[in-house]
């Protein structure tokens, strides 16, 4: 059975990690959660679907979108690094919170080890 997660939900599993901020630079329709200034999700605030656009490696990132209907490529992003996801009824939520965990992941591993939290 597929649990659904809400934008509620995506907004906690983004802020639990560490050293998280929710910007909105982008104006109030758009949340956009950074890890020490890197943006690794962002949210619409304001339609619906809420769809939530996240960082992926390059191959995993084509598998997915070839896998799940509810994944495509980034929306205004790089579409090799980005994919969104569009949250509802056929969405995998332990598949978006893993997806979330990752994004956060690849954009931490990117830092400098002196900024890593």
């Amino acid at each position: 059975m597929k649990t659904t997660l809400t934008r509620e939900q995506v907004f906690e599993v983004c802020a639990g990690l560490p050293a998280t901020t929710d910007e909105r630079p982008f104006g109030p329709e758009t949340s956009v959660f950074k890890v020490v200034g890197k943006v690794f999700a962002l949210t619409n605030l304001d339609e619906e679907p809420c769809t939530v656009t996240l960082k992926a490696a390059p191959p995993h990132a084509e598998a997915l979108v070839r896998e799940h209907d509810w994944i495509i490529p980034g929306y205004h992003m790089n579409k090799k690094h980005w994919i969104t996801v569009t949250l509802g009824p056929s969405t995998d939520g332990r598949l978006v919170e893993d997806l979330v965990v990752n994004s956060y992941d690849l954009v931490v591993a990117g830092l400098p080890r002196a900024k890593r939290p």
